[in-house]
């Protein structure tokens, strides 16, 4: 295994629209040792970002290390072979071989090594994910959970300088992904090395990542923490895809310096919302985020709160998915409001009720025009 080293990307690659306009993947960025979580909405060129690192698709332009190891360089006409690369991969789909057991598609990627070398790594391996048990068991009679274990095994037993895994727990339930998260985060700590993973699900981020490259349209548009890319996002497309179900345009109309807050109303309203003073002008448009579980509600007038925004409406309607009572409330414009359903009945919410939204200002996000942020690294 090679020691604590970072992947570096910088590549250009033409991308087909699949009937829609196609678009360029140009990205830059450098990726240290541990989970960097790559995000972003569908087509954005997730995918295509790994299997460029991989060595399974080759970019038009640029360059790919880690560490020392040069991958690929368009300006040295060097692309190392994908078997020479040492790179763990997990497909969403595992593409684990169905006439083999688990131990035969753990050892499949050791077929170079000496047959001892290949047993006690291979022990070794399933023994971590806790499926030495199902060794001689076909993919075809485990569970789904044990096969997502056997397809981390089998990446992980060659002892990769680079780890990609392309939503490798998408079909899982909770339960099931959090033990293998757990086992996968123990696994990174105790191996330095840099791991690309993709996912859409914004939980998976906040219990894998501690890194974020957030990709729209093939251009790195935000990157940090979990923390400050999904929960304070600036972007629109950024609180889009982090589940800010509420993102409305409107005017700054007053400017309260002192208390470090500024007053915007709603456009095609009279409703404003004091939110966290920023460089901005009186008369300005900005498009501000709310995240829809950010919200409170109150059947009374609420009094002596901290937070500065309290809008009175009606319920518009109430509806449960999942777990989850989503309420709408029209305030001159209509919010969408989370809570659970223990709440909407203590509250005994009903639709045509009134209610009152209650809003801290850091909860009310501003959003800059979509655009590209500078290379960093994360």
């Amino acid at each position: 295994m090679v020691g604590e080293v970072a992947l570096e990307v910088r590549i250009q690659k033409r991308l087909p629209g699949n009937g829609q306009p196609g678009f360029e993947l140009d990205a830059e960025f450098t990726v240290p040792p541990g989970i960097t979580i790559l995000f972003g909405p569908s087509g954005s060129g997730k995918t295509t970002m790994l299997e460029c690192a991989a060595g399974l698709l080759r970019p038009d332009a640029g360059r790919i290390a880690v560490g020392k190891r040069l991958f690929f360089d368009s300006t040295r006409d060097t692309d190392i072979r994908v078997e020479q690369r040492s790179v763990g991969y997990v497909f969403q789909t595992l593409a684990l071989f169905p006439h083999l057991s688990v131990e035969q598609n753990v050892a499949y990627g050791l077929a170079r090594e000496g047959i001892e070398v290949r047993r006690q790594r291979t022990a070794a391996i399933l023994e971590s994910f806790h499926i030495a048990h199902l060794a001689q068991r076909r993919p075809d009679e485990i569970s789904g959970g044990e096969r997502q274990r056997t397809a981390l095994a089998r990446a992980l037993v060659i002892d990769p300088c680079l780890l990609l895994l392309d939503e490798p727990l998408s079909a899982l339930d909770r339960a099931v992904k959090a033990k293998i998260i757990d086992d996968l985060r123990k696994w990174i700590a105790q191996h330095p090395i840099p791991a690309l993973y993709v996912t859409h699900d914004r939980d998976e981020v906040f219990a894998l990542g501690e890194r974020v490259v957030f990709l729209d349209r093939g251009r790195v548009v935000a990157s940090g923490t979990p923390r400050d890319v999904l929960e304070a996002p600036r972007r629109e497309v950024v609180a889009q895809a982090a589940g800010f179900e509420n993102i409305f345009d409107a005017k700054v109309t007053a400017l309260h310096e002192p208390q470090g807050t500024m007053s915007c109303r709603l456009d095609g309203s009279q409703t404003e919302l004091e939110v966290a003073l920023a460089r901005l002008n009186l008369g300005d448009a900005v498009r501000v985020a709310v995240r829809a579980g950010d919200i409170l509600l109150a059947t009374m007038p609420p009094a002596q709160l901290s937070a500065r925004n309290v809008l009175e409406g009606r319920v518009v309607s109430l509806r449960q998915v999942d777990i989850t009572l989503v309420a709408r409330v029209q305030c001159g414009v209509e919010f969408e409001v989370h809570l659970t359903p223990g709440a909407a009945q203590a509250l005994q919410l009903e639709s045509g009720g009134r209610v009152w939204l209650v809003l801290k200002t850091y909860s009310c996000h501003l959003l800059a025009e979509d655009a590209v942020t500078p290379s960093r690294t994360v």
